[in-house]
């Protein structure tokens, strides 16, 4: 039997505007982390606590790690210290324990940020003090007023998707899933040959659907916010973050016609060591835990569940075309004289007369 749709329905493509924050109460505690090192950080860092706790008020927590020293000399630490909480990233979980998080740093401060919360995530509020800051659009010279802006609601959210990753050793894919570990990435998992000097030999299963045996020097699988690290550089496409998509791109693959390609962001990705391997891969996440796989190993790779809500500087496609210009000068070039350069069409037709004459 088949079902007629009513005539008053229809389909409409998402806005791609972002969307609005909205808070349920005002934010009243934020993490504020910075970059682990340079020499440009503590006054920033020392400064935005300092206007957190006195100007407005706020609960702030910091990581115990940065409590050194240098920081207990600063005069205004003093008048801040019982409004501090320190927090270890090893032993303690900050799941519902923050409402905003605040990162002094470039692309690598916001994905630490992000490896902080295993479920919900805070919206996240990044200031490129970094040296690349692809990912952080604002500038820490007006936080002051852009933070305000944050804390009254008037920001719109770009949501982030991360993707879920679990290692299976051989043999123990049918064992219980607690037993296994979840890592959750921003940017993408690489598989690669490491120091062997064979190729890697790696199935590709989409939806348990064998797709391909991967031969070449390894393969990346990049969320949309990826596409522009490692995978750009391999050859894929630049994904806007809004597209909810999953970049398969192979690493120097041994043949030609093996492109990058994308599947929905639903769908599951298997990639396992073949049987037929000459050596063993390796894996890492987001440039972190890297391990070995043997023969028989797998890596299941799926869209998770909780994204990251990165805050907006203008919107999501004015912060990103922004981003492309001034971080990868995305189609920078020399243009090409014409009409209305110094010299005038008259004055090249009357000097190329001349030289006929001359001639």
């Amino acid at each position: 039997m088949i079902r007629q749709i009513s005539k008053t329905m229809f389909l409409t493509i998402p806005e791609q505007t972002g969307q609005k924050l909205k808070w349920s109460e005002p934010p009243e505690t934020v993490l504020v982390l910075k970059k682990s090192f340079g020499d440009n950080m503590f006054e920033p860092f020392i400064e935005v606590l300092f206007w957190l706790t006195y100007e407005k008020k706020l609960t702030v927590f910091v990581e115990s790690k940065v409590l050194n020293p240098i920081f207990f000399k600063d005069e205004r630490y003093d008048g801040i210290k019982n409004h501090l909480q320190t927090f270890n990233q090893d032993n303690e979980d900050l799941t519902d324990r923050i409402d905003l998080v605040i990162c002094l740093g470039g692309d690598g401060t916001l994905m630490y940020a992000a490896s902080l919360f295993q479920q919900s995530v805070p919206p996240v509020m990044s200031f490129h003090l970094g040296s690349l800051g692809f990912l952080a659009p604002f500038q820490f010279r007006e936080f002051k007023e852009d933070i305000t802006q944050v804390l009254e609601g008037n920001a719109t959210l770009l949501l982030r998707s991360r993707l879920e990753c679990i290692v299976c050793k051989a043999g123990t894919e049918l064992s219980k899933k607690s037993d296994w570990k979840n890592i959750l990435v921003l940017n993408e998992v690489v598989l690669d040959r490491g120091l062997s000097p064979y190729l890697c030999n790696l199935d590709l299963y989409v939806e348990r659907h064998l797709v391909t045996s991967v031969q070449g020097d390894g393969i990346i699988i990049s969320t949309p916010t990826g596409s522009t690290a490692y995978a750009v550089a391999a050859g894929a496409s630049m994904m806007h973050p809004s597209v909810p998509s999953i970049m398969i791109t192979p690493i120097c693959p041994h043949s030609l016609s093996f492109r990058p390609i994308v599947v929905p962001a639903g769908v599951e990705i298997k990639l396992m060591v073949s049987k037929e391997a000459r050596n063993t891969a390796w894996v890492s996440f987001d440039g972190r835990s890297r391990q070995e796989l043997k023969v028989g190993d797998c890596v299941k790779i799926k869209t998770a569940t909780h994204p990251v809500p990165s805050i907006c500087c203008k919107d999501p496609i004015d912060d990103w075309f922004n981003s492309l210009a001034e971080c990868l000068h995305w189609n920078v070039r020399k243009l090409q004289g014409g009409p209305s350069s110094t010299t005038s069409m008259a004055s090249l037709n009357s000097d190329e007369i001349d030289f006929n004459h001359s001639s």
